[in-house]
This record gives structure tokens, C-alpha cells and sequence, in this order.
């Protein structure tokens, strides 16, 4: 199967004299010339304009896109590439949505969106953190199931969080040690807390479950990141030692 220029050109939604200015710098040539100079394109030239109006899409300039094309030796691996490239923007634009919709859904509520979650797909804080230590497919489990949970649910899981966090500032207040009985059942709740879709601990994972927890146990009391979690460093002092009990006696 082929097309003329003019139909490539409507398929692609592009002008024929782009293919025509394509085909002049050497980017894109026909796979033959009809009678009266009418340009053919079979699917391997369909194939590469794939690719070239991707790479338009970031920014990049014809004579990059010229170079880039010239040194792909294999036609499977730059496919596989471009599928690549747009289900990452895919994702992207997924989470943008998400984000969208959940500010729409809290105004017709009337109430105020979560602001971390109305930059979601446009600040991700902790995505680069995530995915360096647990990988992409983390990241993305426990980002849909976020974004599945609507408005009521995730403020029901930041009610949650925020009991939590005012019990633990409450024992640390009242002179409970970390190894007590009380600092064991906050401990157990705060794990249970962690355990969600993408997480070691939801998967059962034991040796990278203790990781993670003392790792962020850690990040608690010594990442400034996590400072506004607390908001005092005693009281992160006294959760990260009891964590570090909870993974060296339960766990």
C-alpha cells in the first residue's frame, strides 16, 4: 500500500509542501515519483515520518532529527523507542488529568483541592526518590492507586495520616519510650499506614520492606525534606528509633 503526498499529508496532519521541504533537506524522500512528478510514500516512509513529527513534538530541529535518524541502525529498537517516548507522555498527560479532575470534583464539593495533589503529573516531588530506589513500576502502582482513590478517599487516608502523626507526638509528650508498648502499636499502625500498591511492604517483600521502613525512618529525622512531617525534631527522633525497634523485633 502507498500514498500520494496529498494523502500522507492528511493523514499526518501536515501540509504537502512540508513533505516536499522534508523530502528537499534530505529527511524524507518519496519511494517513487509518478507520472508528472507526483510523489509515492509506501509504509517504511510512513514509518519514519512516525518518527520524525515525534521528535518535532520536542523541540528538536530538522537537522538533529536528519542525525539522530542517520545513526539508528535498527528500525525495530527506534520503534520500540518511540513506543517508549509516548507512553512516558501518556503517563504524564494521565496524571495531569487526575490532577485536573480532582481540583473540578473539590470546587463542585466546595471545598479546597489538596494542593499536592492538584500539581500531580506537573511536580511529582518524590518521583526521581522513588524510582531510583524501587523503580519505575513503584512509582507507577502507587501513583494510580493514589489517583484512583478520589477526593473522599484520599482525604479519609490524610485523616489517617494526621492521627497518626498527632498519637506519636502525644507519647513522645507524655515520656513514652521507643521500645513501650504504646510506641510498638504506633509503630504496627504506621507500618499498615505504609503499606500501599508499589511498596515492599505491600508485596510481602520482608528484607527491602525493613529497608524501606528505615530508610524513611531516617528521612524522618534527618532529611529536611520530611521536616514539615513532625515539625519537631524530637518527636521525628522518638518515631525513627521506634521504627528501628519495630524492624529489628517484628519484622
Amino acid at each position: 500500500m502507498e500514498w500520494t503526498i496529498g494523502e500522507l499529508a492528511a493523514r499526518a496532519g501536515v501540509s504537502s509542501r512540508t513533505l516536499r521541504h522534508y523530502d528537499l533537506v534530505g529527511l524524507l524522500s518519496p519511494s517513487r515519483t509518478g507520472p508528472g512528478g507526483l510523489r509515492h510514500y509506501g509504509p517504511g516512509e510512513v514509518a519514519r515520518l512516525q518518527r520524525i513529527l515525534l521528535l518535532r513534538r520536542t523541540g528538536m530541529g530538522l537537522a538533529d532529527i536528519g542525525r539522530v535518524l542517520s545513526e539508528e541502525l535498527d528500525e525495530v529498537e527506534g520503534l520500540r523507542a518511540h513506543v517508549a517516548a509516548l507512553e512516558e507522555e501518556r503517563e504524564r498527560v494521565d496524571r495531569r488529568l487526575r490532577a485536573v479532575r480532582h481540583t473540578l470534583r473539590a470546587r463542585e464539593a466546595g471545598v479546597d483541592p489538596s494542593p499536592d495533589v492538584m500539581l500531580e503529573g506537573f511536580n511529582d516531588r518524590y518521583e526521581e526518590e522513588v524510582v531510583r530506589r524501587w523503580g519505575e513500576e513503584s512509582f507507577r502502582a502507587a501513583n494510580a492507586w493514589w489517583h484512583g482513590k478520589g477526593l473522599a478517599g484520599q482525604q479519609e487516608w490524610k485523616r489517617r495520616a494526621e492521627a497518626l502523626v498527632a498519637d506519636w507526638a502525644a507519647a513522645h509528650r507524655e515520656g513514652a519510650a521507643p521500645g513501650s508498648a504504646r510506641a510498638r502499636d504506633l509503630a504496627v499502625r504506621h507500618v499498615e499506614w505504609l503499606a500501599v500498591p508499589g511498596t515492599p511492604l505491600h508485596a510481602g517483600e520482608r528484607e527491602r520492606s525493613v529497608e524501606m521502613v528505615e530508610c524513611l525512618a531516617d528521612a524522618y529525622a534527618k532529611d529536611p525534606a520530611y521536616a514539615h512531617i513532625f515539625r519537631d525534631a524530637g518527636v521525628a527522633e522518638f518515631v525513627r528509633e521506634a521504627l528501628y525497634v519495630h524492624t529489628r523485633t517484628r519484622m
